[in-house]
């Protein structure tokens, strides 16, 4: 990827006032719990479907909507909801997207049939959308100190990467002890308390000066390209990819691409400014970020359904199970933005991080019917775990390092964006593929419950052998890409947010 040659924006050197106004950790503790709100709802639902599906009475065919609501409209409608921030203030689009996340919650959890939580889902999706970039761009905005940026975005790397286990451990006690509603009722508490900090610690005058418009074509092509994408994709897991449905959205996805790509190279105010994306660390930081997503929400998948249909773990047992794969994220992300990303910069950490959880994928395959949770299942998620932590935090910290005040909405909505698609595209294939590695099985093996039992395992190892293949891909991409040494200070680079 071409380096950035456009001219460094012009800025003040970051006061050192700001630099010290407490209540800046405060604001990391409001944006990290928005961010839980958020990452949460990836995988809480999952472990909700069931007992939603029993209590509502709709259809195994109709159960994937559940969850493709929301990842259509939260896919398509990042970069759109970026830069609102942007123009119209990050305070503004996040107390707003966490308000309407909140009512969306509940009236999904109150939904009194499929049709109504199905659209309360899409309404979390956009207001998800609006809320997610804001929240990154505040943590951006907010910490400049190279030491303090370094400790905050570890943190959040932390949670964005953790909170996706944590997610399944919840949503297995809530539907296990209380009812499947309360997977969704529990946004309620999470962002009303983000709502209160927020309004009481963030700062009001960080919005665009200029207000220049909306990029509406750029906006149009980029949300219906984006929407054709996941659901292309989404579609192929449940239809196939010879569906006519399937292929003509991913070739209209393309298409639409590539007219906003166009787009953005000869309009005034470009919805995604190129000079965003014409960097080398960026580029490969985005690259991470899609491979992180594409293994690692595949693989929470196929975890689930092994250690619950085959080990036979209640809800909450799975939960807890992943557990030291959430202590591995908590621990490497930290330690990779605060100890080592100063030092040595994003070229070491990323690609050690995605051959950790590739190797701890290929020892995945290795799971056997009647595997010891202790000896044979906790050692690949510890290290998985530790892999995706030195992915995550660094790559979301290179992704906005040195972007400019009024592109951080939009720089990180391209990150959420990414990561988004990546999960999309990585749970359509990996399902693809290892529904046909467990038909094959059965074809060539006679019927019977252990044959099923069995196919059901090669299907699981397919799924992983592929992400550990992504994640090898990531190592490769990272490593050739990314500079070496340490991210160099930019005094121009987005100012600290006076409060």
């Amino acid at each position: 990827m071409p380096q950035n040659t456009a001219a460094p924006a012009v800025a003040p050197p970051i006061p050192a006032a700001a630099a010290a106004v407490p209540r800046r950790w405060w604001i990391l503790a409001v944006i990290a719990l928005a961010q839980v709100t958020v990452v949460l709802d990836a995988t809480i639902v999952n472990i909700a479907l069931p007992s939603a599906q029993r209590d509502l009475g709709f259809s195994d065919g109709n159960r994937q909507w559940v969850v493709t609501a929301y990842a259509l409209a939260f896919g398509s409608l990042l970069l759109l909801g970026g830069r609102i921030a942007d123009l119209f203030g990050r305070r503004n689009a996040f107390l707003i997207g966490l308000f309407g996340f909140a009512l969306a919650s509940a009236a999904g959890g109150a939904a009194p049939n499929f049709e109504v939580l199905v659209a309360a889902r899409a309404l979390q999706g956009v207001f998800g959308a609006l809320l997610a970039p804001a929240a990154l761009s505040l943590l951006t905005t907010t910490f400049t100190d190279p030491a303090e940026r370094a400790k905050a975005f570890g943190v959040f790397g932390a949670v964005a990467g953790a909170g996706g286990g944590v997610g399944l451990l919840l949503g297995g006690v809530l539907t296990q002890h209380l009812d499947w509603r309360w997977c969704l009722y529990v946004n309620l508490i999470l962002a009303g308390l983000a709502i209160v900090g927020g309004a009481l610690l963030l700062g009001r005058h960080e919005r665009a000066a200029d207000r220049p418009r909306l990029d509406l074509p750029g906006t149009l092509a980029v949300s219906a390209g984006l929407f054709a994408l996941v659901y292309g994709f989404s579609h192929a897991e449940s239809d196939g990819w010879r569906d006519p449905i399937t292929y003509g959205c991913l070739i209209a996805a393309v298409v639409l691409l590539a007219v906003f790509a166009r787009i953005q190279t000869v309009v005034a105010n470009p919805l995604l400014p190129p000079r965003v994306l014409l960097d080398r660390d960026r580029g490969a930081a985005l690259i991470g970020m899609l491979v992180a997503g594409a293994g690692m929400f595949g693989i929470f998948l196929f975890l689930t359904y092994y250690m619950q249909q085959t080990l036979h773990y209640s809800p909450v047992k799975t939960g807890l199970a992943f557990l030291p794969m959430v202590f591995g994220i908590m621990l490497t992300a930290t330690s990779a933005t605060v100890v080592l990303l100063p030092r040595f910069g994003p070229k070491p950490i990323v690609p050690t991080g995605m051959g950790l959880a590739a190797l701890a994928l290929l020892h995945m395959t290795r799971l056997d019917l009647d595997s010891a949770y202790a000896t044979d299942l906790m050692p690949g998620l510890i290290v998985f775990g530790a892999g995706v932590g030195l992915v995550i935090a660094p790559c979301m910290s290179a992704a906005t390092f040195g972007v400019r005040a009024q592109d951080s909405g939009v720089a990180s909505a391209a990150v959420n964006t990414v990561q988004q698609v990546g999960g999309s595209v990585g749970i359509a294939l990996l399902s693809t593929l290892s529904a046909s590695a467990g038909s094959d099985y059965l074809k060539d093996h006679r019927a019977g419950p252990e044959t099923f039992a069995r196919a059901a395992l090669e299907s699981y190892a397919t799924a992983y052998r592929w992400s550990a293949a992504f994640f090898a891909v990531g190592l490769v991409a990272t490593a050739l890409l990314f500079r070496r040494g340490a991210p160099v200070v930019d005094p121009n680079a987005a100012p600290t947010v006076h409060m």
